[in-house]
Parts: structure tokens; C-alpha cells; sequence
């Protein structure tokens, strides 16, 4: 039966990406035992997907998707023949690379090599800050593995490795990694461009290394799993040597690798296996002896873990609710006793945001967060809470280190595991070394937070190194994520009501490092509709500014200069223009009136994408060159960011 259900899942693959005339066959021939094994092993329940004791599994090579689909079907979950015939086509739930909540049984996006495995780092993670905070003397009701499936090209990509330095030294021993290593890529053999040794590299970042000889040894691999699962303190990598194309007349080379077999090949491929040459086709006695194995095997773990759960829930009512709440992502906090500041008080909008985290601290049960080594400068310290270490599930502090793209990665892990809510922060400028991850976050609507200071210019004497330009535009331009730069500590406030209260959609917070007068009129309730007014004008609009950040403070100290000189000036600070853009016509044109052509606005970074608002060239006071080293202070007024330029502005547009 093993080899029957391994050479289906092999003639699968061929005859999928066949159809698709697209796709990746290579790895599914090779690593189809590697699949098999886990999925036999794995501790899931087909009809309940999404059951949260479930273990979890990342396909990181996501370009051999086929194997997961194969294994997801024949495991029992609802992904029927049909949708395997539909591989890659339009509307289908069997897309190119597997999609997380677009097809059943999928537990995370990938396909962007480096990132499954950061991925799966944050789920183990997350299980093992539930586990030691909610698990209790016979009552193991977080319990579970995080296994990985990746190749060779993962184990080139940097991330890998700056989140596989993390999970040796935060000791996730329930994080199991097993890598495809056929000693191939895309391009050609393996050693054109890399000699690293991956058990030397592994171990000196605290794993437990395994190596299997054969792919095809199932002895082996089974005997590799149990030590696995049997090592407590150590993730570990399990090395396995594979023949790329496995059958295929061309195996072993990279010609396997992304393109189909087609039809002459793929019959001597199956022909090779033994298995029938008919397309499609799905011997009954695996439906009836492997995929009926799976159903039972996962309903029977399942009701046994209700059994305990329902025990667990009589002895420990009080964590069971709260546990299930912050599993459903349903946990409710009162945000009626926060303190708001005083009009004309001045603060770091950096500082605001770690009030709010401080806050936020005592009020949800498992936030938790940190920073890329920056958390004195990007203030994201819980300062009631110790450092999360391998001796510490329960501290709330995280440190990443100099890894912002495992940072975001990892976050994602945990936010797709669920029951936690949790942050990352780095300076605005290194939003660039992170930007795929908010992709995915983006791209499988997950509510990560990401923390963005030192949002401009102002940074001054760290220089154009330092200052963020384009990063605005850059973020803004990416569909679901919600960027919102607030303009004092009330709107960071809101800005964090957001980001907490998200479903669907990442948030990055962009924070200033320079203090920000609180403004009369700022509301944090106001932050959701992405702009509002915030200086009315007195009777007829003379000129419109919309300004965002630090400059609202600006934009409104112009104004009243400019009321001075007889010109009636409204406000608009618009701190999340894609919330703005929600919201009905109706609202859009109170705040932003269609028949008021006089308008500025105001943004240290890019012009870029401001167009949209201001109906001329003349109407944007941006940036759209690189910064300059000097006090910051000094460096906006070079580029024009002060009350008397503002207002000679205003003059030209009215004029």
C-alpha cells in the first residue's frame, strides 16, 4: 500500500502538470516518500481542517504544489479529482502554489523560497508560548508538531537561515524540517553555486541533524521521523538525498524541474513505477484502505482531544474561555480606561505607540511582540514583561536581532497558527528588507502588526541612509495592508485600535522620532475613516491642506498663520488614505470637497501617488530626491517643511 499511494501521488504530479501544460514536477517525483511519510504521521483530521490541536504542515518549495494536493486528496480532505485535473487553471482551488483559506488543508502561502520555513518557525512558536501558558498537569490540550517540507533553493535564501538561528536558540523542538536535497536548482547542478554543509551549518545553530541516504528508503525515513519527535530540546533538519524527476528519463537534471514531462516521458516514468498508465487514475483500494485510514485515524484523534478539552473546560473554565476566544480571534478589549493626552502636550509618536503596547499588555492575554534589535529607538518593550527565550515560553518580549525579514516572517507563523497577537518592529528605511512579508501577510489576509519609526527626514544626522523616501508610496501601493501614519499620541492611539481589532488585513504603524504636538481637534475614533478634518475653515474654503504624520502639526501652524493674512484654510489630516478610500463618495467629498480645486499637500517623502489629491504639480510639497545628514530640523527646512514656506505656497495656489 505505501508504494501504491507513493507512485499515485508520482503519476499524479506528471499527469497534472501535463494537463496544466505548466507546473513542477521534479520535486513531487523525488520527494513523493518524504510526503508521504508526514502526512501518514501527521496528527490532522481531513474534515476538520482547521481543528487547532491539529499538526501543521508548510510546503515551502510551494512550486511542487502538486504533491500537496495529490497528498491532500488522498488523505481525504475536500479536494476531489477534478479540482487536481483543474491544476493552475482559472477559478480553481489547485493553483500554482498552494494558497492558505483557498484550499482545504493548506496551513500557509508559499512558494517564495526561504519564507515557509520562517513561516512554520513562528507556528512552532506560537505553540509553545500556548502550550506553557494553557496547558496544565493532564491536560495537554496545546499539543502538536510543525513539519516542513523545502529544497534545496530554500537552504540558499537568507531568511532561512536568520530564522533557523532563531528556532535553535529558542529550542522549538517540536519543529520538524525534513529538506529535499537533490542536489539541483532551476539553473543547473547544485555545487555551480554552493558548497555549503548543511549538518555543519545546522548544528552550529543548535539543531538536531539527520540524514537519510535514500528517498525511496521508507525504513529509513519513518526511523528519522521517530528521533524527531523523540528530541525535546533541538528543532531538527532531516537530510534527504533524492533524485530530482524521479522515473523520468531526464532525473537527476534541471530540466525536470519546472516544466512537464509531457506524454512520451511521463508513460516511461510510469511505466518505471508500475502503476497504470491511464491518466488520473486512482486505484479504489487506496480510496478504501489509505484515504479511509486517514479520515478514522484523524476523527478518532479529534474526538479524543474533545474528550479532554471538555474536561479541561469543567476543571479550568475561566483559560478555557479565554483560550477559545484567542483562538477564534475573538478576544474583546475595553478601551475605556485609556488615558488620552492633552491638547499641545508634545510626544514622540514612537513613545505614544509604546504607551499603547504597554497598555495593550494588560488588557489581551497573549500580545506579545519586539523588535529587530531596535527597541530602545522603535520603543516596542513591554515593561512589565521579561525576554521570550528557550527557558522563558511565557515572556512577552521578543528579540530578533538584526533579521527584520525573519522578524515579519516569523510574525506571520504565529498569526497563522492563531491565539496570539503579536508585533515586530524596525526603523521605516528597513521596511525594505522586510517587504515580501508583507506581501504574504497582504496576500493571505492575516492581521500582522508592523511597526515602522523614524517614519522621515526628521531622522537628520543618520542621513539619507537613514530617512525614508519612497517607502510610503511604496507600502500604500500594496493592496490589504492598511498603512496609517498618525499625527500625534490620539491618533496613534486609534492607529492601534486598528491594528488590534484587524481580520483581514496587516497594519503598519508609522512613527515619527521627533515629538508631535497633540492637536485640538485629533481623534482617535477618526483614524478608521483614513482622513478627516481637523481644522475647519471659518466660512469658504480658500484652500484646502491635507497633510499626514508630523506635518499635520505643520499644515495647521500655516494655517493659522495664513488666517492671519485673511485666508480661510481647511485641515485634513489623513492618516490611512486606503481606509479614506473605503469609505462612501458621500463622506470622501465632506471631508475632500470635488468643487475646491485650491489645494496642498504636505508629506516628507515622495510625491509619488499623491496626484490622486492634489489636482496639480505645484499643489504636492514632497520630497523626490534622497535625504541629507544634518539636524533634522535643519534638513526639513532645506526641503521646505516649515510655516513660511508652506504659506507662500498657499499664496501661489490661491493666487
Amino acid at each position: 500500500m505505501d508504494q501504491l499511494v507513493i507512485n499515485t501521488i508520482r503519476a499524479l504530479a506528471i499527469d497534472m502538470t501535463n494537463e496544466a501544460k505548466s507546473g513542477h514536477p521534479g520535486m513531487p517525483l523525488g520527494s513523493a516518500p518524504i510526503g508521504y511519510k508526514i502526512f501518514k504521521e501527521m496528527k490532522i483530521n481531513p474534515k476538520k481542517p482547521d481543528w487547532f490541536n491539529r499538526d501543521r504542515f508548510v510546503l515551502a518549495s510551494g512550486h511542487a504544489s502538486t504533491l500537496l494536493y495529490s497528498l491532500l486528496h488522498l488523505s481525504g480532505y475536500n479536494i476531489c479529482l477534478t479540482d487536481l485535473k483543474n491544476f493552475r487553471q482559472l477559478d480553481s482551488i489547485t493553483p500554482g502554489h498552494p494558497e492558505y483559506l483557498h484550499t482545504a488543508g493548506v496551513d500557509a502561502t508559499s512558494g517564495p523560497l526561504g519564507q515557509g520555513i520562517a513561516m512554520a518557525v513562528g507556528m512552532a512558536l506560537a505553540e509553545t508560548v500556548l502550550a506553557s501558558k494553557y496547558n496544565k498537569e493532564d491536560y495537554n490540550i496545546i499539543d502538536h508538531y510543525t513539519y516542513v517540507l523545502c529544497g534545496d533553493g530554500d537552504m540558499q535564501e537568507g531568511v532561512t537561515f536568520e530564522a533557523s538561528s532563531l528556532a535553535g536558540l529558542w529550542k522549538l523542538g517540536k519543529l520538524i524540517v525534513f529538506y529535499d536535497s537533490n542536489d539541483v536548482t532551476l539553473d543547473g547542478p547544485l555545487n555551480d553555486t554552493s558548497s555549503d554543509n548543511i549538518k555543519n551549518r545546522y548544528e552550529s545553530m543548535g539543531w538536531q541533524y539527520l540524514y537519510v541516504a535514500d528517498g525511496n528508503d521508507l525504513i529509513a525515513l519513518d526511523k528519522a521521523l521517530k528521533m524527531a519527535q523523540l528530541e525535546d530540546e533541538k528543532p531538527t533538519l532531516i537530510e534527504v538525498k533524492t533524485i530530482i524527476g524521479y522515473g523520468s528519463q531526464k532525473q537527476g537534471t534541471s530540466a525536470t524541474h519546472g516544466a512537464p514531462l509531457g506524454q512520451e516521458d511521463g508513460t516511461y516514468a510510469k511505466e518505471f513505477y508500475g502503476c497504470s498508465l491511464t491518466e488520473f487514475d486512482i486505484s479504489n483500494e487506496i480510496y478504501d484502505t489509505f484515504t479511509y485510514q486517514q479520515i478514522k485515524q484523524g476523527e478518532k484523534q479529534y474526538k479524543e482531544w474533545l474528550k479532554q478539552l471538555k474536561k479541561y473546560q469543567e476543571a479550568y473554565p475561566q483559560q478555557a474561555n479565554e483560550l477559545q476566544e484567542l483562538i477564534n480571534d475573538d478576544y474583546r478589549i475595553n478601551y475605556g480606561d485609556y488615558k488620552l493626552k492633552k491638547t499641545n502636550e508634545s510626544q514622540a509618536t514612537r513613545n505614544s505607540s509604546n504607551d499603547v503596547i504597554n497598555y495593550l499588555a494588560t488588557k489581551h492575554p497573549t500580545f506579545m511582540g519586539g523588535s529587530a534589535d531596535l527597541s530602545s529607538s522603535t520603543m516596542t518593550k513591554i515593561k512589565d514583561s521579561s525576554l521570550f527565550s528557550a527557558t522563558n515560553r511565557l515572556g512577552r518580549n521578543i528579540n530578533y536581532g538584526i533579521r527584520e525579514f525573519a522578524m515579519a516572517v516569523i510574525n506571520n507563523g504565529v498569526i497563522l497558527h492563531g491565539g496570539i497577537k503579536i508585533f515586530g518592529g524596525t526603523f521605516f528605511v528597513f521596511s525594505d528588507y522586510l517587504k515580501p512579508a508583507l506581501k504574504m501577510a497582504a496576500l493571505m489576509k492575516i492581521p500582522t502588526i508592523n511597526v515602522f519609526s523614524h517614519d522621515s527626514i526628521a531622522v537628520g544626522e543618520d542621513g539619507p541612509t537613514h530617512q525614508p523616501i519612497e517607502h510610503l508610496a511604496m507600502l500604500r501601493s500594496m493592496p490589504n495592508l492598511n498603512v496609517i501614519r498618525p499625527c500625534d499620541a490620539n491618533e496613534t492611539f486609534g492607529a492601534w485600535q486598528i491594528a488590534m481589532e484587524s481580520k483581514q488585513t496587516p497594519s503598519a504603524l508609522i512613527l515619527s522620532r521627533q515629538n508631535l504636538m497633540v492637536e485640538a481637534n485629533s481623534d482617535y475614533n477618526k483614524v478608521k475613516y483614513g482622513a478627516y478634518v481637523i481644522k475647519e475653515e471659518r466660512e469658504k474654503v480658500d484652500c484646502l491642506l491635507i497633510a499626514t504624520g508630523s506635518e499635520v502639526n505643520l499644515a495647521i501652524a500655516a494655517a493659522t498663520e495664513l488666517e492671519k493674512d485673511g485666508y480661510d484654510i481647511r485641515v485634513v489630516s489623513m492618516p490611512c488614505r486606503s481606509l479614506f478610500e473605503q469609505q462612501s463618495k458621500k463622506y470622501q467629498n465632506q471631508v475632500i470637497p470635488t468643487k475646491c480645486k485650491q489645494r496642498l499637500v504636505i508629506e516628507m517623502a515622495t510625491s509619488y501617488g499623491w496626484h490622486k489629491y492634489a489636482l496639480k504639480d505645484n499643489q504636492i510639497l514632497g520630497i523626490d530626491t534622497y535625504g541629507l545628514s544634518a539636524k533634522g530640523s535643519q534638513v526639513m527646512d532645506y526641503y521646505g517643511f516649515n510655516v513660511d514656506n508652506v504659506v507662500k505656497l498657499v499664496k501661489t495656489i490661491v493666487k
